[in-house]
């Protein structure tokens, strides 16, 4: 299984990214994907995931300002986010593998990539 992300940068607040995550070595259409981040002194924290018929659910800080979204010809998952917030700063990684929605946004992965780093600015 491989998830290379890619996208992060450096952004001032208000501003917008779109992260990727390429995948290869499993069925990634049938697969429950999902992005999470990391901050500085600051546990692991899921934000969007994705299921296989395209239903989506979203952590609260979160909903509203970033879309999870996928392209199964192209084995890659997405995240767009909008309305980028000082406080969005920090390690964001995809994860594949879940039972279920609910599941992946509690961290229960299969599978992690290194993750993309984003720094919001004010």
């Amino acid at each position: 299984v491989q998830l290379v992300e890619s996208g992060g940068g450096s952004v001032q607040a208000g501003g917008s990214l779109r992260l990727s995550c390429a995948t290869a070595g499993f069925p990634f259409s049938t697969y429950y994907m999902g992005w999470f981040r990391q901050a500085p002194g600051k546990e692991r924290e899921g934000l969007a995931t994705i299921g296989p018929y395209d239903h989506t659910l979203y952590a609260d800080s979160v909903k509203g300002r970033f879309t999870i979204s996928k392209d199964n010809a192209k084995n890659t998952l997405y995240l767009q986010m909008n309305g980028l917030l000082p406080e969005d700063t920090a390690l964001y990684f995809c994860a594949a593998d879940a039972t279920s929605l609910q599941a992946g946004l509690m961290g229960y992965f299969g599978y992690y990539g290194l993750g993309t780093r984003v720094t919001v600015s004010t």
